[in-house]
């Protein structure tokens, strides 16, 4: 990327400035910018403003809401404090032209010339869109994972945005939780194998093509009481250490330059001011060197909190605490900053230690040097070939056969006439993206109705109905206004009517692809839900059309698990798609068609229904545990599909699970082998887990745990040694017996296979030095 004729830092370098001269380290060039800022502006670097466009839908008059006529005022609030060398950052925008204009006015006119960072939620594609990272995380495949990223950085930079608020590593154990959708499930191993890769992806060598990564959000906020968005969680020391802050630390250790404190209260201290979350954890104990920004609002509400005494408390206990920038809507509290330092709450030593941090990430990535997008670039970027073919691939590796009863799948067209396709989301190229998108454009979306029309029309009578409606959400999105492209149901619809064309539809087809699931604003940020239950009457129809005695494949289009025990019972067939982003309709049909054998796996345990949540697979063994499927006494306690289940085309045999010692000393590292074989004719994947339970030692540990995952093609016939390395990172653990990390002489059981069942089974001791 290069600068424009306007850029008077990349094309006139003022270098007798010592901040000017890129030669310089880092280090000496913020100390020198720092030196020359007034304590107003050195807080107005640690400002991020949202740059919002104006709703079409709000004029001026009596009766607009005060905080709508805030709205009509923000952008050029926004202006004239960038101008004044009072914002470090804006985010919310979307294309190259605006960023541009902002940063000429950063550049152009404020005091320093300090160009922004410009921040967007690029959390599974901006142009080109991804699974969502739920479904990317299911692919279990981390360079992927990688390049999905590293194209989405791409895409993003050329735009001019220069960091995203992503990944979401939370750890999420309560499927009712919207943001599932955004992370990578229950487990803490996977989860910051995926956090790690995602940083990789997204920054790179922090280049022309890459953006600052933010992991969000620390810490804890995925056990949120109830599932609900922003209520508190209290989270045990064991569960922290072992579980909410291991993907934190595997995105830190691979180089990300940002985190996001989380809005809620941790164990009664809020997130974004506790100083023993942001400094003695994150810095002291993790090792994180970059800056902190705070989630939207997040540094007023320690008012709405009943933390902060007011607006300037708030600002000076959140600098205090350690973070270092304030990501706000409008007012900010860090604009009371300079009278914190008049009234003794902060030191202005502790705002150049946030304003340092902050500088530190601008010159690391180049934008003193070039702070403007090339626009004439953005179009091929954008519409990049080799993007959509990484788009449609991932959305492949995504997709989880959940069940699949007499080979029903693949399909074989060429015993069939006609296939009945019946769904809303079969036909909804909007909801096939899925949440958390700003920058798509759905006419380049291709729908599963598209993409099987077009493969086997000509051969195959493709016929559409779609069927039961999807209601709409009780409490409506506020991201819904935001977004054009969001569909919807029509007030005129009759239920009724559809269920009864699509059944019908059904009838007289060889077979039925039902599309059911929940729409993109049905989970995401502020869609949690109390019910696991399909949406509408889509449970109804699905019975219906399995009475007509058509073979029924059912397809799901959802961020978390949704009740399937009627389905699981009488549906030969079960797909769970997620949302697979712009070629997601090409990457199911080329599933359900068989071209791809499909080997997603799932990253979190499946319920069967809401009142067994939480439910988890490396639960303690606790007392009677040959009763743990038996704990309630309507159902059994157990999961309708394991962690990391996944079905497949091929079979798949395990043997010879074997390690190259049976005892190791303490801190050693023993290497453990397993023999895989494609028992059956054709290619296909397959996602190897290997987990360990410590029999033993200073405190109880889950009866499994995954320790290793490798994701393989097999040619048929093939089989294929697969290694492992389990070290003292694996074998430790944080005790709550003694409040350190350790690792115990004891023995650990090793298991492998194809989900967290892992029925082969071996043992080593570990030994005293």
């Amino acid at each position: 990327m290069t600068g424009t004729p306007h850029d008077r830092s990349a094309a006139t370098p003022t270098t007798h400035l010592p901040y000017r001269n890129p030669n310089l380290p880092v280090a000496e060039r913020v100390s020198d910018l720092l030196s020359r800022l007034t304590l107003e502006q050195k807080a107005g670097q640690l400002v991020q403003y949202f740059y919002l466009p104006i709703p079409a839908d709000v004029v001026p008059g009596p009766d607009v809401p005060p905080e709508h006529l805030a709205l009509l005022g923000q952008p050029r609030m926004v202006e004239s404090a960038i101008a004044a060398g009072r914002a470090g950052s804006v985010l919310f925008t979307t294309n190259a032209e605006t960023t541009n204009r902002l940063q000429r006015i950063a550049v152009e006119q404020s005091p320093h010339a300090i160009p922004l960072l410009v921040g967007l939620d690029v959390i599974h594609g901006f142009r080109t869109i991804f699974p969502v990272p739920i479904g990317l995380a299911a692919t279990w495949d981390l360079d992927i994972i990688e390049q999905a990223q590293a194209i989405a950085a791409r895409e993003a930079r050329v735009a001019g945005i220069t960091w995203t608020f992503a990944p979401m590593v939370d750890i999420a154990r309560d499927p009712r939780w919207g943001r599932i959708v955004e992370g990578a499930g229950e487990d803490p191993f996977l989860g910051g194998a995926v956090a790690a890769a995602q940083v990789r992806g997204f920054q790179g060598d922090l280049g022309a093509e890459h953006i600052l990564a933010g992991p969000k959000h620390l810490a804890g906020y995925g056990a949120s009481r109830g599932g609900r968005d922003y209520d508190d969680a209290e989270i045990s020391d064991s569960e922290l250490w072992n579980v909410y802050l291991p993907p934190f630390r595997a995105a830190i250790d691979a180089g990300a330059a940002n985190i996001m404190s989380a809005y809620m209260d941790l164990n009664g201290v809020p997130a974004s001011a506790n100083t023993w979350l942001l400094t003695d954890v994150l810095r002291d104990t993790l090792g994180f060197d970059g800056f902190v920004v705070s989630d939207a609002n997040a540094v007023r509400s320690l008012e709405v909190q009943h933390f902060a005494k007011d607006h300037t408390d708030a600002a000076a206990r959140a600098v205090r605490a350690g973070l270092d920038m304030e990501m706000c809507m409008l007012a900010p509290a860090f604009d009371h900053l300079p009278e914190a330092v008049d009234q003794g709450l902060v030191t202005e030593a502790e705002i150049d230690r946030a304003a340092a941090r902050v500088l530190t990430a601008k010159f690391r990535l180049g934008l003193f040097e070039n702070p403007y997008t090339d626009e004439p670039a953005a179009t091929e970027i954008l519409e990049t070939p080799a993007h959509r073919d990484l788009a449609r691939t991932a959305a492949e590796r995504s997709i989880v056969l959940l069940k699949n009863d007499n080979a029903t799948l693949p399909l074989h067209t060429d015993t069939l006439t006609s296939i009945a396709v019946i769904g809303q989301l079969a036909d909804s190229k909007r909801d096939a993206l899925g949440p958390w998108v700003f920058a798509h454009h759905t006419d380049e979306t291709g729908t599963v109705l598209d993409a099987l029309r077009t493969r086997i029309g000509a051969t195959v009578r493709v016929e559409y109905a779609p069927g039961a409606s999807i209601p709409e959400r009780v409490i409506p999105s506020p991201f819904d206004r935001m977004d054009p492209t969001v569909e919807t149901t029509p007030a005129d619809y009759d239920d009724t009517t559809e269920i009864d064309r699509a059944v019908q539809l059904a009838r007289a087809a060889d077979i039925a692809v039902v599309i059911a699931g929940q729409r993109q604003n049905q989970i995401g940020e502020t869609a949690s839900t109390a019910t696991l239950d399909l949406p509408g009457r889509q449970l109804e129809q699905l019975q219906r059309i399995a009475a007509t005695g058509t073979t029924v494949v059912l397809v799901l289009l959802s961020g978390r698990p949704l009740d399937l025990r009627w389905a699981d019972e009488h549906i030969p067939a079960i797909v769970q798609a997620w949302y697979p982003g712009t070629c997601g309709g090409d990457a199911l049909a080329s599933i359900l068609l068989g071209d791809v054998s499909p080997a997603g796996r799932l990253p979190f345990t499946w319920p069967r229904h809401a009142g067994q949540i939480p439910m988890i697979y490396a639960h303690h063994r606790t007392f009677h545990p040959e009763q743990q499927g038996i704990r309630y006494y309507d159902e059994p306690s157990t999961p309708l599909y394991p962690f990391g289940h996944g079905l497949s085309y091929a079979h798949f045999e395990y043997t010879d699970l074997r390690t190259d010692r049976t005892r190791i000393p303490l801190g050693d590292t023993v290497t453990v082998t397993v023999d895989v074989t494609n028992t059956s004719d054709r290619p296909a994947d397959e996602v190897t887990q290997l987990y360990t339970h410590q029999r033993h030692g200073t405190s109880s540990r889950p009866i499994r745990e995954l320790k290793g995952f490798q994701r393989h093609t097999f040619a048929p016939a093939e089989t294929r040694t697969l290694t492992f390395e389990l070290g003292p990172d694996h074998l430790s653990y944080w005790s709550s017996a003694t409040g350190t990390y350790i690792q115990d002489i004891t023995t650990i059981d090793l298991r492998a296979g194809g989900n967290s069942d892992a029925p082969l089974t071996t043992t080593i001791e570990i030994t005293s030095r």
